[in-house]
């Protein structure tokens, strides 16, 4: 069982699709404590309703954003976790906590990476035209929102979509990737060479998705 820590900041769905699928029979991984910066955010009750330790330990108490990150790092050494799942975990991570948990943090981002880094996703691929949007599960690196990808999902953007529709569109995705990402991990079948990540007995369709179709 691969023990996970997960970083959040708010409401938590994405966390809530990973306590799901870590209390389905034979899964290869288990949540060992959910922190949050954040001692309001949702994600917490989701935690604490699944008898998984939550622990609020605010950014603010700190007086550099290194002193902080050695707060969160000692706290999953505490735990023993050996993966950290970050679900919406609203800060930029330091070079030091990033190199430190190096190929053992990972990340979902609601874009198809590389379109689409930062804030305001789903209003920049509708203000571009874009014809599919999507989110991409990775291993996060320095540089925000950068890293070796290990899974996406792509939606059609659709004629009248809004922020809130697509965002809504996207979100089911992410509640399906998150989870099967985090099992190709425990399950050791996602490796990373040159910044490229390669998964040991993965399929895919080959069918190509269209938008629109004629």
């Amino acid at each position: 069982m691969l023990k996970t820590g997960v970083l959040i900041s708010g409401r938590g769905s994405n966390l809530q699709s990973l306590i799901a699928a870590c209390a389905t029979p034979g899964f290869p991984a288990e949540i060992a404590c959910v922190i949050s910066n954040k001692a309001d955010a949702g994600g917490l009750d989701h935690a604490r309703k699944a008898n998984i330790p939550a622990h609020v330990i605010p950014n603010r108490d700190y007086p550099t954003r290194e002193a902080f990150e050695s707060a969160l790092d000692a706290k999953l050494e505490e735990h023993n976790v050996q993966l950290v799942c970050l679900a919406g975990f609203m800060r930029i991570l330091t070079p030091w906590f990033v190199n430190r948990w190096r190929d053992r943090l990972i990340n979902i981002h609601p874009s198809l990476l590389p379109a689409f880094p930062g804030l305001d996703t789903h209003q920049k691929a509708i203000d571009y035209g874009a014809k599919l949007a999507g989110c991409t599960v990775h291993f996060v690196r320095a540089e925000m929102d950068h890293g070796p990808i290990i899974m996406q999902a792509a939606v059609p953007v659709l004629n009248g979509d809004d922020e809130q529709t697509l965002a809504a569109r996207v979100l089911q995705a992410e509640h399906k990737a998150y989870p099967q990402a985090l099992r190709l991990i425990a399950e050791n079948r996602v490796n990373v060479f040159e910044e490229r990540t390669f998964i040991t007995d993965a399929t895919a369709s080959g069918e190509a998705l269209f938008n629109p179709e004629a």
